[in-house]
């Protein structure tokens, strides 16, 4: 299946649900919950690149599932260490020194973890280990404060008081918190790149349909500076994106990575401006699906360690190096960020 009909293919599906538990048990049955991770250890096996395009579709519909937690992070975090993928509803744990692994057991309190209070098995990275462990959803499983984002996507409180682990290995040599952090923000900024596409689609379309002095609003020239600065945006991070699967895939991706997610980061807040300055009033009603592509471009620009980790360490890195160095870091792309 090319990427194309991939997309294609999710689309349909996230159309065709709205519901919570009827997107995931159809994300399940197509095997689209389980890619990339090898069908040796019970996933669906596709590559980097298949698993961004179905992130990339459930971010274009504002899909609610932990997709990019199941699969792309959790599943690669798992199939690192060899471990066997479970079925039922997965979530990872943020990278953090909050919880802890003593004598198979964990201990400690996570907050904000992605649909947390749905999730019926834990990931994580502890200690240098690759832990699986009951999810608070499942009998027996740690307890759970709720909470919410910005775009009311579960964020919820975990805590941990000596909840069993079902499976542990040693984290590999190219496992680490830092590689860890990238993998979220490399899902986070696929799924802005599906929502940032949308925003693009859905204003252009009000944008040729909305009338005003007798002719659509499209046609007056501020109108139209905003369609180009979202349709910019929108392909800034789209390119942004295919660089960073594609230095993933060739081993590489820390430098790609930071600059997707900064990209993605800039641009959904001149992509939300000027979406809404041309959609004026009815973007943020409840039944106009503007605001909840928009909510979530802000909550995930928070998300994965935030916009000023990113570039943080892309400066840091290009500082340490000097200015001679700076155009040929660029060229030379992940051995920038290490």
């Amino acid at each position: 299946m090319s990427q194309t009909e991939l997309y294609g293919a999710a689309a349909k599906l996230f159309a065709a649900h709205s519901d919570w538990s009827g997107l995931w048990n159809a994300l399940q049955q197509s095997g689209f919950s389980d890619v990339p991770v090898p069908e040796e250890l019970g996933g669906a096996g596709g590559s980097v690149a298949d698993a961004v395009q179905l992130l990339r579709a459930a971010g274009a519909h504002a899909a609610p599932v932990p997709l990019a937690e199941a699969g792309l992070v959790g599943g690669w975090l798992l199939a690192s260490a060899n471990l066997a993928l479970p079925m039922g509803i997965r979530t990872v744990l943020p990278p953090a020194a909050t919880v802890r692994l003593d004598r198979d057991r964990l201990f400690g309190t996570e907050a904000a973890v992605p649909w947390g209070h749905r999730a019926e098995h834990v990931v994580g990275l502890v200690d240098g280990v690759v832990v699986l462990a009951p999810g608070p959803a499942a009998p027996g499983g740690p307890a759970v404060s709720r909470g919410v984002n910005l775009a009311d996507e579960p964020r919820d409180t975990v805590t941990f008081d000596g909840t069993p682990v079902t499976a542990r290995a040693d984290a590999s040599d190219h496992v680490s918190e830092q590689t860890l952090w990238e993998r979220i923000a490399l899902g986070r900024a696929a799924l802005m790149a599906g929502a940032i596409g949308a925003v693009a689609a859905i204003t252009l379309r009000y944008s040729g349909e909305r009338e005003q002095f007798g002719r659509p609003i499209g046609r007056f020239q501020a109108v139209q500076a905003h369609l180009v600065t979202i349709h910019q945006q929108a392909a800034v991070v789209a390119s942004a994106i295919d660089g960073a699967v594609e230095a993933v895939e060739a081993g590489r991706g820390s430098f790609e990575i930071a600059c997707a997610k900064m990209l993605a980061d800039r641009a959904a807040q001149l992509v939300t401006a000027a979406a809404h300055q041309t959609h004026g009033a009815i973007g943020m009603t409840k039944e106009y699906p503007l605001q909840y592509l928009t909510r979530r471009l802000w909550a995930w620009r928070d998300e994965a360690g935030g916009h000023n980790r990113w570039a943080n360490r892309i400066g840091t890195a290009l500082v340490a190096r000097g200015a001679d160095a700076l155009y040929p870091a660029f060229q030379s792309g992940s051995e920038v960020v290490q």
